[in-house]
């Protein structure tokens, strides 16, 4: 028995030429083919626009512009991207000192973006690692978008209308928009389509009477070092890329049922590319893994970070139609990821049904499901009712890897694969004869998303850097590579003081910080590190206000923590504390000396 579904990447016409997008005969192929180009490329512009508009609020100032929602890991991610200035001075370490002195932190164990951080890194060393990071925040929206409109519409040989509308949903759905407040390792998805033009390739060659042994060689190795590229850039978005195609491609298997030998020729392609990014990433993977500062354990919990199952169908307050009372429906403000509207779910099951006879919408729509069902976590929850029915995810909690990612996240999955769906379904409309379907599929698709056109990041105002750090004054207690106390000292829920550093490009160390690391019991996963005794006494300062009374077992202490953390200097930076700080501070290391707008304890211990 022989399938009819049509074959991958393949689209069937028997409308006219005029439904199909087809020049009229008057038009001359160069014309028409302008017109095709110069069509992408202004929605490619759109995309462009969409994102800068998005993001507008940080451009009047990105030093002293931050996002409202999720500062800390802004603040996070412009450290990182500050650090990956590092790698054009040959520093090609995953290992970085300059974090969480004198143990270091494990890039590859954080949410690191080096790829993107070591490309953009010119720029942030001109002109800081905040205006990269507001860069990127559009960059990855708009290029993902761009990716994915040139794969529809080249791979799966869909028409502008189709790919654009498809391809916006792919760049700016709600979990992307969400997601960009800070997230900058799950919004860089513009890889993911080439490695599926690859996945897709490699299928058409595979059918092929006589395959080109060549051709599937090459879209292996290509498959395998996008594989490597996106390790770097966003590791998280591979994982669950990894999950997505396997589900997708078992469905689509089942439903097409090729020849053995096909699929022979098939997996020994996916092979190449396995082998080839085995031999890039190995030494990375067991740094990340086995080196130093390394995690053997997630440090969110799974129980936690699920998804709720109203979540689908509600309206996220960062679009169109969104109010904040659905806030409550997820973790926070970063992970709106399931929030697609009643009105789209409704018609991605109108859609599945009716396009049931088209493989790649079928098999869309049975991995849409399963990473949406996955998402829900090890116990399902409903309006924020934990209802004690077991999610499908608890199959899955002893598995390495997986035991340690944030099951809410597998929703993000389910936005390309719905984006197709909706592609196929206004491609079926436009090749219809009947006028009725060209007409009521693309007014309830554009009815589904309406409600989720996204609305700008909300922004806010931050304090500037101290000119000290910001001017390089630093340098007058402290060497490149040195350690410089800062006080307040950054910490996971704090980590203001982490700026100070992004501000020098990491040239010092700091102690403590936000991170993650091996520095639980028995060498668990944990956010930051546990405070040293002088850590406690002024993070106490901080809390109450009260400057306590120092005796000499807090000096001693004071001198085995900084000579713990080799400390060149101790700087007191601007705080609402500040007059409590300097008081605590003079007790336990005698007067400091004023240099701009900052007090300066020199090493003498």
């Amino acid at each position: 028995m022989t399938s009819t579904a049509p074959a991958l990447g393949s689209t069937k016409s028997s409308a006219p030429p005029e439904l199909r997008g087809a020049e009229s005969p008057s038009a001359t192929p160069g014309t028409g083919r302008r017109r095709r180009v110069l069509l992408d490329v202004a929605i490619g512009v759109a995309y462009v626009a969409l994102a800068a508009w998005l993001t507008f609020g940080l451009w009047p100032d990105p030093d002293t512009r931050t996002l409202a929602l999720n500062p800390p890991d802004q603040i996070l991610y412009e450290w990182f991207l500050a650090h990956d200035t590092t790698l054009w001075s040959g520093d090609f370490s995953l290992v970085s000192d300059r974090l969480n002195a004198p143990y270091g932190v494990n890039l590859l164990a954080n949410t690191t973006v080096i790829a993107l951080g070591g490309l953009f890194a010119p720029i942030t060393a001109h002109y800081g690692a905040a205006t990269t990071f507001s860069l990127l925040i559009a960059f990855n929206l708009a290029l993902t978008a761009i990716s994915w409109y040139v794969f529809l519409r080249r791979t799966l040989r869909a028409g502008p209308l189709a790919a654009g509308v498809g391809a916006a949903f792919c760049g700016f759905a709600p979990g992307m928009v969400s997601q960009s407040n800070s997230h900058l390792h799950m919004t860089a998805q513009f890889l993911i389509p080439l490695m599926l033009w690859c996945v897709v390739e490699l299928a058409r060659s595979a059918r092929q009477p006589v395959p080109s042994g060549r051709r599937m060689v090459g879209f292996g190795v290509l498959f395998g070092v996008l594989v490597a590229l996106q390790l770097f850039i966003g590791e998280e978005t591979l994982f669950l890329t990894a999950i997505t195609l396997t589900v997708f491609t078992a469905a689509y298997a089942v439903r097409t049922r090729p020849p053995l030998r096909d699929l022979g020729r098939f997996a020994a392609g996916l092979a190449v590319a396995v082998g080839t990014a085995v031999v890039l990433l190995a030494y990375p993977l067991w740094m990340q893994f086995k080196g130093p500062q390394s995690v053997s354990d997630g440090v969110f919990s799974p129980h936690y970070f699920s998804a709720d199952l109203a979540g689908f169908a509600a309206f996220s307050p960062l679009s169109l139609a969104g109010d904040d009372s659905a806030a409550a429906l997820t973790t926070g403000p970063a992970e709106y990821n399931t929030f697609l509207g009643w009105p789209l779910l409704i018609l991605v099951v109108a859609l599945v049904w009716w396009l049931r006879r088209d493989a790649i919408a079928l098999a869309c729509g049975i991995a849409a499901l399963v990473m949406s069902l996955l998402s829900l976590g090890p116990e399902l929850v409903v309006a924020g009712h934990r209802t004690g029915v077991p999610g499908p995810f608890w199959l899955l909690l002893k598995l390495p890897v997986v035991d340690g990612a944030l099951p809410m996240r597998f929703a993000l999955a389910a936005i390309p694969l719905v984006a197709i769906l909706l592609v196929r379904a206004l491609e079926q409309a436009r090749e219809s004869t009947g006028r009725p379907v060209r007409i009521a599929v693309p007014v309830l698709v554009g009815a589904a998303l309406l409600p989720l056109v996204p609305t700008p990041l909300p922004t806010t105002d931050r304090a500037p850097v101290s000119p000290f750090f910001a001017q390089g004054l630093w340098r007058q207690c402290a060497a490149e590579g040195q350690t410089i106390v800062t006080v307040p000292l950054p910490t996971p829920e704090k980590p203001e003081p982490m700026r100070n550093a992004t501000a020098a490009q990491t040239a010092f160390a700091l102690p403590e910080g936000f991170f993650i690391g091996p520095h639980g019991k028995n060498g668990h996963a944990t956010m930051g590190i546990g405070k040293l005794p002088t850590s406690w006494v002024l993070s106490e300062v901080i809390r109450t206000g009260i400057v306590p009374k120092i005796n000499d077992d807090h000096r001693l202490d004071a001198r085995k923590d900084l000579t713990r953390w080799d400390a060149a200097c101790v700087v007191l930076t601007p705080h609402p504390r500040y007059a409590e700080l300097k008081l605590t501070l003079e007790q336990l290391l005698g007067p400091g000396t004023p240099v701009a707008d900052v007090i300066v304890w020199p090493r003498k211990w």
